[in-house]
């Protein structure tokens, strides 16, 4: 017998320890494919849910501006006007008589959420504050939709 091992086996012993080394191409496509399919089912409803939430804070800071434009009537006895806008809840307008602000927490009138100013417009007694949505555009629909304090 000689000294030195069979080469069939050595061949068999390396096939079967490098397989316990590292991942096959295989199983790696199929773990690829899973976590794409992962992202593309859980990753829509996360942005979903993103843009709602951007809706939602927009209607609630129209709600607490519609408040504070209220309280403004109820000191000053009447809406702050077009021009005036919503600044008029943080600063004085002119010598206004029964001003007794600022009508707001913080330096200024918020942003929307999207970072557009609010559009404000007073007619006939009546008050609109408005944000166009995401787009920043009037009209559209889900996130870039328009939201206003009338009905």
């Amino acid at each position: 017998m000689t000294s030195h091992s069979d080469p069939c086996r050595a061949r068999a012993s390396l096939r079967a320890g490098g397989r316990h080394r590292g991942f096959t191409l295989i199983e790696l496509m199929v773990v690829l494919a899973i976590l794409v399919l992962l992202a593309g089912l859980v990753g829509p409803r996360v942005l979903n849910q993103l843009g709602g939430a951007k809706a939602k804070t927009a209607a609630v800071q129209i709600a607490d501006l519609d408040k504070s434009l209220e309280l403004f009537k109820l000191d000053v006895g009447r809406y702050p006007t077009t021009e005036e806008g919503l600044q008029a809840l943080v600063a004085r307008p002119g010598a206004l008589a029964g001003w007794a602000g600022p009508y707001l927490k913080g330096a200024g009138v918020p942003a929307d959420p999207w970072g557009h100013a609010y559009r404000y417009t007073a007619a006939n007694g009546a008050i609109e504050i408005l944000s166009l949505g995401a787009d920043g555009a009037p009209g559209g629909e889900g996130e870039a939709a328009d939201i206003r304090n009338l009905p």
